[in-house]
């Protein structure tokens, strides 16, 4: 299994960005964790197929209608966890 580890930036904040990754990811079939970090960034950390994810990089660089992403900055690594599902972190 493949992971990544996305730094979102733009306007992600109070836009429902998370609760719009959390949705997309699920149908993916993707487990991770998708938080709001400091600087108005949003951080997903998704683990699966390569394929699934590069989905995934892609759904976050257009983002929920209400936001707009300027970039997405990916880190592709091994597992670095085991997650049992895809979830908001606080």
């Amino acid at each position: 299994m493949v992971e990544i580890n996305a730094l979102v930036l733009g306007r992600v904040h109070g836009i429902g960005f998370r609760y719009f990754t959390v949705q997309k990811a699920k149908k993916l079939g993707l487990k991770g964790f998708v938080k709001n970090v400091p600087g108005g960034k949003v951080e997903v950390v998704a683990q699966g197929s390569k394929e699934k994810l590069e989905l995934l990089v892609k759904i976050l660089e257009e983002g929920p209608c209400l936001g707009h992403v300027e970039e997405v900055k990916v880190e592709w690594q091994k597992e670095t966890k085991k997650f049992d599902e895809f979830s908001i972190e606080f």
